[in-house]
């Protein structure tokens, strides 16, 4: 698999990532020995860039993460976060210096690794100076436990912030078909900036595979089932945008997803999707569209099929702890 490369610092990962976070929690019941069978095949396809964070499964994902490359370490490109406390229901942010320090070494410890190499901000909270944070970070870097740095659903204003204090490799967003809004001056920000951008959710949660259940028919702990955009009139809405994006697909001789993921590829060598899966056919299917590159008339039968603000439905049911 080809790479790219996050930042001015040089941080070269493969072009598609994979997002471990349902291998442990959000999207049903999980199986651990498949879990790191996709792990491990990932790795054998040179999709080295692997997505974790603290919060995933209480430490549980990362822990899993941790099992499976420990024999591997060195063929990985390993990606944690911190800022989100859970407290049994109750979620917090915090970026505290203290707590990013403390952050660090339980993750350290969970992965059972010496470093990581690219730590997020997962989210911000307002009420501490991002300098501060990304200035604790940065002694993070110095101390040889972090080699590179990122935050996730920041604005401009943050990114220009924090850039001040020390490099920004990766910008960590939700981006896809479904998922425009920081066209408009995130991403122009992130470039100006030379950060990269690392997009989560590439597939919408599965709504861009064109396949996905409806939200009454997914498991019962399965979070999509309450997400905006797969519930009501919406669900109707975006389901019949999904079927337009499937016909270019099946022109085009890819599935759907592997549409939505060509796609963002063409966006930008700055980008990086990071599709998550448990599920080895899955991976297979997303791997595969990397080698996929559109043509510019296919370009346009997707822009004209899916216009940037197309999508119905908020991402998720609260978004306060999001920056736009």
């Amino acid at each position: 698999m080809n790479t790219r490369t996050l930042g001015r610092e040089g941080l070269q990962v493969s072009a598609l990532g994979l997002g471990c976070m349902g291998m442990s929690e959000f999207y049903g019941q999980g199986d651990e020995k498949e879990s790191i069978a996709v792990i491990h095949r990932a790795l054998d396809l040179g999709m080295n860039f692997l997505d974790t964070a603290d919060m995933y499964g209480r430490g549980a994902n990362e822990e899993l993460v941790g099992r499976a490359i420990r024999d591997r370490r060195a063929e990985v490109v390993l990606a944690t976060k911190f800022g989100i406390k859970r407290d049994g229901a109750t979620r917090t942010v915090e970026n505290s210096p203290e707590y990013i320090r403390a952050a660090c070494d339980a993750s350290l410890r969970r992965l059972g690794v010496d470093h990581i190499d690219l730590y997020y901000m997962h989210r911000r909270n307002p009420a501490v100076p991002v300098e501060e944070s990304v200035g604790a970070m940065a002694e993070l870097v110095r101390q040889g436990k972090v080699r590179h740095l990122g935050l996730s659903e920041v604005n401009a204003d943050t990114l220009r912030k924090a850039v001040a204090v020390h490099p920004i490799a990766a910008l960590q967003s939700e981006y896809s078909l479904f998922t425009r809004g920081l066209e408009a001056e995130i991403l122009p920000a992130a470039r100006e900036l030379g950060i990269g951008l690392v997009a989560y959710s590439p597939i919408s949660r599965g709504l861009l595979s064109a396949t996905m259940p409806s939200a009454d028919e997914l498991p019962a702990d399965d979070f999509r089932r309450n997400l905006p955009r797969n519930t009501g009139e919406n669900a109707e809405h975006n389901r019949a945008l999904a079927a337009e994006i499937k016909k270019i697909a099946d022109a085009a001789g890819v599935t759907a997803a592997q549409l939505s993921l060509a796609w963002l590829l063409a966006q930008g060598e700055d980008i990086v999707p990071i599709p998550g899966t448990k599920r080895l056919k899955y991976l297979e299917e997303n791997a595969a569209a990397a080698d996929v590159t559109l043509t510019p008339e296919q370009l346009g039968a997707l822009a004209a099929a899916v216009p940037a603000d197309a999508v119905r439905g908020a991402r998720y049911p609260s978004m306060q702890e999001i920056e736009l």
